[in-house]
């Protein structure tokens, strides 16, 4: 979303929430971290960076793209893809203008927590219930779907909330865009994440 979109009640909270949400990952990511995922976490960003650049239009000069957050949080963990996934954010903001400053904190509450944290609680939940390789692709590819569904609507609650659009006009345009969206996204993650499982499967992020 870019600046102008979302009303001060809206937009400040979002910042609020997204530094303690965020103060939380930095924490938690910290403690665990390993060696090996410092360069994976570079890696990463760069991945999800220059996937992230492909923007879709959605409503009102919003737009929607690849998100990359179950992906991230697979290989590294739900904390670390939340740090990963507002490290690009932050970087298209303020170097590349694509994203609005006042707007960032509802940008990284949507994609870092809703996206990545909450995709990573589905992807958890669905492995402990089908195990192995198999329980791990299936699922990446439905935490990857939803996790750009229920991003898009928390964006378009706050679009809505903000006086932008009725919530039924900005829902609707939100998940038919996102939904597709979803699709790509969940095919491309599973995609790479059974390559890795081939290749490197000490890669992925233990439970």
């Amino acid at each position: 979303m870019p600046d102008g979109f979302l009303t001060p009640n809206i937009w400040i909270p979002a910042w609020l929430a997204s530094i303690a949400g965020l103060s939380r990952c930095f924490k938690k990511a910290s403690s665990a971290l390993k060696d090996r995922m410092i360069p994976l976490m570079g890696v990463m960003s760069a991945f999800i960076f220059s996937a992230q650049m492909l923007n879709f239009p959605v409503v009102a000069g919003s737009s929607g793209h690849l998100l990359g957050g179950v992906l991230a949080g697979v290989l590294l963990g739900p904390y670390a893809a939340a740090v990963v996934i507002s490290v690009v954010l932050i970087v298209q903001c303020l170097i590349f203008q694509d994203g609005g400053l006042t707007a960032l904190g509802a940008n990284i509450f949507n994609m870092s927590l809703v996206g990545a944290v909450g995709g990573y609680i589905i992807y958890a939940f669905i492995r402990r219930l089908i195990k192995g390789n198999k329980g791990i692709l299936i699922a990446t590819s439905l935490a990857s779907w939803l996790s750009i569904v229920l991003a898009s609507i928390f964006c378009a609650v706050e679009l809505s909330l903000s006086g932008l659009a009725p919530l039924q006009a900005v829902l609707t345009a939100m998940l038919l865009v996102h939904s597709l969206i979803g699709v790509g996204e969940a095919v491309l993650t599973c995609l790479v994440v059974s390559f890795v499982l081939k290749v490197r499967p000490d890669l992925i992020y233990k439970l």
